[in-house]
């Protein structure tokens, strides 16, 4: 039986796709419009009622890794609904479950452009979740690094740090920008705050 991106282990993720930073490319903005269409095409916009690029890829003045990270906001009703995730698998993407952990919901990833072999086309990451879901505190995440250079250029360093560290370990990966990322919207709420009291 032909083995799936479902049927590989942690270690499997770890070896075949090592954690690689590159220059930022000004054409991830126009892939992600690109991708974003050929899904509103298919999907429709009823089901999808906003979409956002976000992750590394999206700021513009550090490194990251070449993939394309979408946000999508879907109603409530639909998270997990089976026809909605058929549609996406007929787009070529796989689709992952993330379990409710801390204060994050459960929601549905989608990955494309990994093969089992080891190859990579044009990777995609699709976060799925209703608006309620603190995914979507990312999109703030994004916007206070595109205007804070000093904040993104820390950002940056941490990543080539970690990427070093956990070449072939994703999650220490993942795991290690946590606490930054946490700090940076504390410090977002904090200004906000602050704003709201004068």
């Amino acid at each position: 039986m032909k083995k799936t991106l479902n049927d590989l282990t942690k270690e499997d993720w770890n070896t075949l796709f090592p954690i690689e930073l590159v220059d930022h490319n000004p054409e991830w903005k126009n892939i992600y419009e690109n991708e974003i269409q050929r899904i509103l095409d298919k999907v429709g916009k009823d089901k999808i009622l906003r979409t956002e690029h976000f992750g590394s890829s999206s700021i513009t003045s550090i490194k990251s890794k070449p993939y394309i990270d979408l946000m999508i906001e879907i109603p409530k009703c639909l998270l997990f609904d089976e026809k909605l995730i058929e549609q996406f698998t007929e787009l070529g993407y796989a689709h992952f479950k993330v379990p409710a952990r801390d204060n994050i919901a459960e929601y549905s990833t989608f990955g494309k452009g990994y093969n089992v072999d080891g190859t990579k086309e044009q990777i995609f990451h699709i976060h799925m979740c209703p608006k309620d879901n603190v995914m979507w505190k990312q999109i703030e995440f994004r916007d206070y690094l595109n205007a804070n250079d000093k904040r993104a250029k820390e950002y940056e360093d941490l990543k080539l740090e970690l990427a070093s560290k956990f070449k072939n370990d994703r999650g220490s990966y993942v795991l290690g920008k946590t606490d930054f990322v946490n700090e940076t919207l504390d410090i977002i709420n904090r200004k906000a705050s602050a704003q709201h009291d004068v």
